[in-house]
């Protein structure tokens, strides 16, 4: 029996780094189902990029959410508004003794928020971890295979961190009644919807707009309405053409990101390149096709209870075709 194995029955406080990006931040939510079989009291706080905070607040086994900006820090650190809220963060991570801090990212930017915190470090070994360098920070260093899923190695770092062994189902737990009311307006009111996410932050990940426009047009002529969620100025333009030439397509308003997954929740199908909020639909269980062009899906594919698709590989192409018959196939009847 490990030290930590020994320690856990007296854990009371624990400490998640995990701040970016979606997708990450979406594969180690079913790390809290597993803490709270075994620690159902204790109290649990998670470091986020604030972008994705109101995602981390939909789950209940989270008591304590502290945001950070580092994506928007990053670019203005010569500002004294920047320092402040930096200074502002540290205060807010440094209120309560942790018993264990778990770094699950592996960077040299979370590890050193773990350093910040206070409370018992842990993180992945050199050999298991995104950056070696990071690993220096951790005072419990665990091996993890690199070889398993991005959620399978969330989990079992936890596992070793607080001493028990990660079982039991898949369960992200997240609680879409807890998005605000708001959230819902002008969702009951456009189904049955599709959602089709074209956008992502790697132009190299894209998937050909005409093909988007061809797949709104035949979900349209199936009774489908098309709709495009964007979240930069190019992408809205992008939505907007793709919108224009698709009857009924519509592209909403930007909103928080637990706006976004409530009308992912409500959505007949979703079709998205490898992007965050492909894995909030898989999270959700609703039924979903990626498209993978520039990527390689085996350590980070969506994986949920839903009805899932898989399609292409990393340097490879998706045609139209394929991602129509996927479609059809997963798609109500």
């Amino acid at each position: 029996m490990t030290i930590a194995a020994r320690a856990l029955p007296f854990m009371t406080s624990i400490l998640f780094i995990k701040t970016s990006s979606l997708g990450d931040v979406v594969h180690h939510l079913p790390v809290l189902a597993d803490l709270r079989r075994h620690l159902p009291a204790a109290h649990v706080g998670w470091v986020v990029e604030e972008a994705f905070a109101p995602l981390v607040r939909l789950h209940p086994g989270v008591d304590e959410v502290i945001p950070v900006a580092w994506r928007r820090w990053r670019h203005a650190l010569a500002s004294p508004t920047t320092w402040r809220e930096i200074g502002a963060a540290v205060r807010r991570l440094r209120e309560r003794h942790y018993d264990a801090v778990v770094d699950s990212q592996g960077l040299v930017r979370t590890a050193a928020i773990t350093c910040l915190a206070r409370g018992r470090r842990h993180g992945y070994d050199r050999a298991s971890i995104r950056e070696p360098l990071a690993a220096l920070a951790y005072e419990d260093r665990h091996a993890v295979s690199r070889d398993q899923h991005a959620i399978a190695r969330n989990r079992a770092l936890t596992g070793r961190a607080l001493g028990y062994e990660p079982v039991g189902a898949l369960d992200y737990g997240l609680d879409i009644r807890r998005a605000p009311a708001a959230a819902a307006e002008g969702v009951a009111a456009h189904a049955p919807y599709a959602i089709l996410l074209h956008a992502t932050a790697r132009a190299e990940k894209q998937w050909p707009e005409a093909h988007w426009i061809a797949l709104g047009q035949t979900l349209a002529a199936r009774g489908f309405e098309s709709v495009l969620p964007w979240g930069s100025a190019s992408e809205h333009e992008r939505s907007a053409r793709i919108a224009a030439a698709v009857p009924g397509a519509r592209v909403p308003d930007k909103r928080p990101l637990d706006a976004v997954a409530r009308l992912i929740a409500g959505a007949s199908v979703v079709v998205g390149v490898d992007t965050g909020l492909l894995h909030v639909a898989a999270a959700l269980g609703v039924p979903l096709v990626g498209v993978f062009v520039a990527s390689a899906p085996e350590l980070t594919r969506p994986l949920g209870h839903g009805p899932i698709a898989i399609l292409g590989r990393k340097g490879g192409q998706v045609s139209l075709a394929e991602v129509e018959a996927a479609v059809d196939e997963i798609l109500p009847h």
